[in-house]
Order: structure tokens, then C-alpha cells, then sequence
């Protein structure tokens, strides 16, 4: 069995390629700044997006709609799925709490502090559409349990994450502005117990100031700040 690889795909996106060599999209923005695609050809086992955010799943969930036309399952909040249906895709629509295994890989839907709506542009005009927001404790085939959180701002129960999960890896937004910053992400990291921490959502704009190096310099936790396009091995 291969070792648990991790892809920044730029912003918040990460590609996830479990030890059994499943392929896991999260957050894929194709039409961000820094978005890296990985090389061709691509393997879509499972689609889990964690809001419904333009800069996490395109306008009009356009990301997710080709993802989904590529095969595998999308797994997603009730309401997005409801969304998704009426634009001809199928997804598993589940809520906080639920856990699902698909492909072999556990997914536990959490909660995070943030908004969710997809930008739509029907209609010749940008509305937002609200179909939550969540994280995700992912359960690998070797065991291995990520605590991927999705935008969020830092909570009191993030400690029960740990008590309950034990996640050797947490992959964290750090950028401020919209949501926590590196010292807030630091004491997430702290909350949960995590070994690893991947940050993401910094650096695509200048709104989002936090980096890496403000992180680590408030955490003894291993920080790998992955550039778009580049892998970790766990």
C-alpha cells in the first residue's frame, strides 16, 4: 500500500490520493490565480467540497459539475445537493454528524464557522444561494484520519475534534480576513492535536496577509507549506 499524498491545488483546493490510490477533490477553483492542476490523466473517485463559495467550487458550482461528469461521488451539505440536482448532478446529500464511507474512505462532516452560498449567474446577474458550510475528518485506508475544516473561523469545539478523531493531519485556512489567521490557526492546531499542519486560503489576494511562517511561529507543530502544484507524503 502507497503512502497518503497531498496536492495543493491552489487557495483552498487539495487532491488528496489515499494509500489504495483513490483520488479525492477538495475544493478544486480551476478558475483561481494560483491553481495548479495536476498532471493528466486525472482520477475522480470522490468529489467533497465544503461550502459552496466561488473561490471552492466555481460560479455556478461550475468545478464540481465537471469533476462530477468525470465520475466518482460527490459528497456534499443536504442543501447542495438539492442545488446540484438541479443542475444534473447527483450527490449525497448529508448533514453534521453523518459519517459516510465511500471508495473505501471515511468522511465525517463537521462543523466550521463561515458561510456557504454559490454564487449563480442566471439571469444576467450574480445572488448568492446558501447551502452551508462544513469541514471534513477524512479516514484513510491505512488508518491515517485528516481533519480537513474548510473555511472557518477558530471555535471552542475543535477539541472534541481531537477527543473524538485524534487527526494526525490538519489542513487549515490561515489568510485572515475571511477567515482565521495564522495565530488563530495555531491554537486550532492546539485544540485539535495535530501533528501535521497544511495551510491553505492565503496569498491569492492581498486580503489574505497570513503565511506560513507567521504559523509556525506560533505552533510546535510540523507546518508543510505546499506551493500550488506541490506534493506531500504523510
Amino acid at each position: 500500500m502507497s503512502k497518503l499524498r497531498i496536492t495543493r491545488l491552489g487557495h483552498g483546493g487539495i487532491l488528496y490520493r489515499s494509500p489504495g490510490d483513490k483520488w479525492i477533490w477538495v475544493d478544486r477553483w480551476s478558475g483561481g490565480p494560483t491553481y495548479a492542476a495536476p498532471a493528466q490523466p486525472w482520477r475522480v473517485d470522490l468529489i467533497a467540497p465544503t461550502h459552496g463559495h466561488f473561490d471552492h467550487i466555481g460560479n455556478d458550482a461550475a468545478d464540481l459539475v465537471e469533476l462530477a461528469a468525470l465520475g466518482g461521488t460527490l459528497v456534499c451539505s443536504h442543501e447542495m445537493s438539492i442545488y446540484l440536482a438541479g443542475r444534473g448532478v447527483k450527490a449525497v446529500g448529508m448533514n453534521k454528524g453523518g459519517r459516510v464511507e465511500v471508495a473505501g474512505i471515511g468522511l465525517t462532516m463537521v462543523h466550521a464557522d463561515h458561510t456557504g452560498g454559490v454564487t449563480v449567474t442566471s439571469g444576467g446577474f450574480e445572488a448568492t444561494r446558501e447551502v452551508g458550510c462544513w469541514g471534513w475528518i477524512l479516514e484513510f485506508e491505512d488508518g491515517t484520519r485528516v481533519y480537513h475544516s474548510g473555511d472557518t473561523d477558530l471555535f471552542g469545539d475543535m477539541a472534541l475534534i481531537g477527543d473524538r478523531w485524534a487527526p494526525t493531519i490538519a489542513v487549515l485556512p490561515i489568510g485572515g480576513h475571511y477567515t482565521m489567521g495564522p495565530a488563530d490557526a495555531a491554537r486550532a492546531v492546539a485544540l485539535i492535536g495535530a501533528r501535521v499542519v497544511i495551510p491553505v486560503h492565503y496569498g491569492t489576494f492581498p486580503a489574505l496577509a497570513g503565511t506560513p511562517e507567521q504559523l509556525q511561529a506560533h505552533t510546535d507543530a510540523r507546518v508543510v507549506a505546499l506551493a500550488p502544484g506541490e506534493t506531500w507524503e504523510a
